[in-house]
């Protein structure tokens, strides 16, 4: 959870009586999501894969608000422990109102060569199947992806961020091919695509194998959002209207071409 989060991000209460789950939620932008949930009153999980410490604290702080904060950690590319975490959260909670698949990765060093798609795509699919008993008529998925990804088939990007591009967009497609079912079962679905996010380990990476790199697009997009920016848009596609074509950019895109 960042400090500079901001508490009025979506209406005190507007969420009572519902219950969200982010991913990958123990810091950045998943801490600071599942933190405007709870503050405008929704039971909320916090999901972690190996930082329970923080995971517990951040929990604890959102509990102080008053609604319950389950922490749960899982490896979203073991089905199994997704499995388990989903029949913990039924147990505890009963459903679930809103699924933010915001966990993402594939930049981390000694994983398999094809972990970035275990990720992105995999991992994904396996987390909204392992939610879908949970999720109700008028609940919402949210997947969290970047501007580099999304538009990765018509604009390049920097060679270090190539395969999570393509992972993370193979992932979003597989997760539009549902949208037909997830509408029929009254369930919205939005992609939240961001440009590079202050202070992100991925932003961080980057710009620690490419200098200069987040400067470099400060300065085209003329400004870059920062993690509780970001998050707030995150949380605010969890409850508004979803978009026509399912897909809430964030920030400029006037550098990239087409659609993605």
């Amino acid at each position: 959870m960042t400090e500079t989060a901001q508490p009025t991000v979506l209406e005190s209460g507007s969420l009572a009586g519902r219950r969200a789950l982010v991913t990958g939620s123990s810091r950045g932008v998943g801490a600071d999501t599942v933190r405007y949930f709870a503050e405008a009153g929704a039971d909320v999980v916090v999901n972690f894969r190996n930082k329970a410490p923080r995971a517990e604290k951040l929990a604890s702080q959102l509990q102080d608000l008053g609604v319950r904060a389950l922490v749960q950690g899982a490896d979203l590319t073991d089905p199994e422990s997704v499995q388990a975490m989903m029949a913990n959260v039924k147990e505890e909670f009963g459903g679930l109102d809103i699924l933010v698949l915001n966990a993402s990765g594939g930049m981390e060093s000694g994983m398999a060569e094809d972990y970035a798609l275990q990720l992105n795509r995999d991992a994904q699919l396996s987390v909204l199947d392992a939610a879908l008993p949970l999720l109700g008529e008028g609940s919402r998925v949210v997947f969290v992806t970047s501007h580099q990804a999304h538009f990765i088939r018509t604009t390049p990007t920097m060679p270090e961020y190539v395969p999570v591009a393509e992972s993370k967009r193979a992932g979003e497609d597989a997760l539009r091919a549902r949208i037909p079912e997830l509408e029929a079962r009254g369930i919205g679905f939005v992609v939240v695509s961001g440009d590079m996010i202050e202070g992100t380990v991925t932003a961080t990476l980057l710009n620690r194998l490419n200098p200069g790199a987040i400067e470099e697009r400060r300065e085209q997009a003329g400004k870059l959002y920062n993690v509780a920016e970001f998050a707030a848009e995150v949380a605010k596609a969890a409850v508004e209207a979803v978009p026509a074509d399912n897909t809430r950019l964030v920030g400029d895109t006037s550098s990239f071409n087409g659609e993605g």
